[in-house]
């Protein structure tokens, strides 16, 4: 009898721990980046506010003080092809979530691969809202979509008074092209004008002859939009202000860097839209808080922000599954999340096929640092519609 009890609670003792291992199992979330090349601007700061992110929810015990969550990440070089091997040898690890590269075709090859497996990707900066529908039924857009800054950067010039537009757009991404073109949709709806669209390439550091026809305009635009970012609008703007040019100068979230605020004088007056600013007693100034005491240096961009914002928006969404971890479920609940605070405000998805609505900041850049021009936040039907 004694040997039947003991036999009893040996098994016993062995279910459960069998039980708190499998209960302590980590959700796997992987991220494919750009750590190094073009695209380590954004995903190297993506990548750290993940990391605080983790951490914080890690030191309470895990998602609902329970599910601890391992972040695995990858290189991508800023390659195309290596997203998809990165991606592949992620899965092979067990990741439960993916989190894909701040470029539109990065995030498609990743999805490629995620999508037949079912497991739910969430770019880190990849902002073309077609990028959910090509991605397939699995792939989430996190950052402030084209349209969405599009919208608000088209309202907030026909509010300053501009009458005449022109856009500098680059057809090598639809980032650098189409963002432009919701601006001027916008624009126009709110009784604008657009007086001429002028074409770049990437990478290229001699603007000379986008300036001429810029000059040549008569009459001039009041103001200049473009989705440019670093090394091509530092040149731009330096060269279209050494022309003579005074047309006050648009730009988006790409410029949301500190290398474009010490850029001096000829950076004065550009306004930028961007996922927030740490206004006083925002959750974005809480987040700046807690990555300063975390990592012991300021937080420079947004991008580490939203970064911090993807694992929030996982972490909703297994509390809303009910602590399932399967890629469906996952998968549903973000499709069904609504309000969800993060650090840089609140998120929705519901209804949105895969695109969230967020709150967007418009910064100035002015001496050398960007200050807090306003939030605005579009109704849907002041979105202009995605291409």
């Amino acid at each position: 009898m004694k040997r039947i009890v003991a036999c009893f609670y040996i098994a016993l003792s062995w279910l459960f721990a069998s039980g708190l291992a499998h209960a302590a199992d980590p959700l796997k979330i992987g991220f494919v980046g750009g750590q190094t090349g073009y695209m380590a601007q954004c995903d190297q700061p993506n990548l750290k506010g993940m990391e605080l992110a983790v951490a914080q929810i890690n030191a309470k015990g895990g998602i609902d003080g329970k599910l601890p969550i391992e972040l695995i990440a990858r290189d991508s070089r800023s390659e195309v092809a290596p997203s998809a091997v990165m991606a592949q040898e992620l899965l092979s690890e067990g990741v439960t979530v993916m989190i894909s590269p701040c470029d539109v075709d990065h995030s498609v090859a990743v999805a490629q691969i995620t999508a037949a497996a079912q497991v739910p990707t969430i770019s880190s900066c990849a902002s073309t809202p077609s990028l959910a529908s090509v991605g397939g039924e699995f792939m989430f857009i996190n950052c402030t979509p084209d349209n969405l800054q599009g919208g608000v950067l088209g309202k907030y010039a026909a509010e300053q008074g501009y009458k005449r537009a022109l856009v500098l757009v680059s057809r090598d991404t639809p980032y650098t092209y189409q963002l432009p073109m919701y601006f001027a949709d916008a624009f126009k709806k709110a009784g604008g004008e657009l007086i001429g669209t002028v074409e770049y390439k990437l990478g290229q550091q001699d603007f000379a002859a986008e300036v001429t026809k810029i000059k040549a305009l008569q009459p001039q635009p009041d103001v200049i939009m473009t989705s440019a970012y670093e090394p091509d609008f530092p040149a731009f703007l330096k060269q279209l202000r050494s022309a003579g040019v005074t047309a006050a100068v648009l730009g988006s979230d790409g410029l949301d860097s500190p290398t474009i605020w010490g850029l001096g004088a000829v950076a004065d007056g550009v306004v930028f839209s961007t996922a927030g600013f740490p206004v006083e007693g925002s959750s974005l100034a809480q987040f700046a808080s807690d990555y300063k005491q975390h990592f012991g240096e300021e937080s420079q961009t947004s991008f580490n922000a939203t970064g911090y914002d993807i694992i929030k928006i996982i972490e909703a969404a297994v509390v809303a599954t009910g602590d399932k971890t399967d890629g469906k479920s996952i998968r549903d609940a973000i499709d069904n999340l609504q309000d969800v605070q993060v650090a840089t405000g609140k998120i929705t998805y519901r209804g949105l096929n895969r695109i969230p609505l967020r709150s967007v900041a418009l910064n100035k850049v002015q001496d050398g640092k960007k200050t807090f021009v306003s939030t605005v936040t579009l109704q849907p039907g002041e979105i202009p519609p995605p291409n």
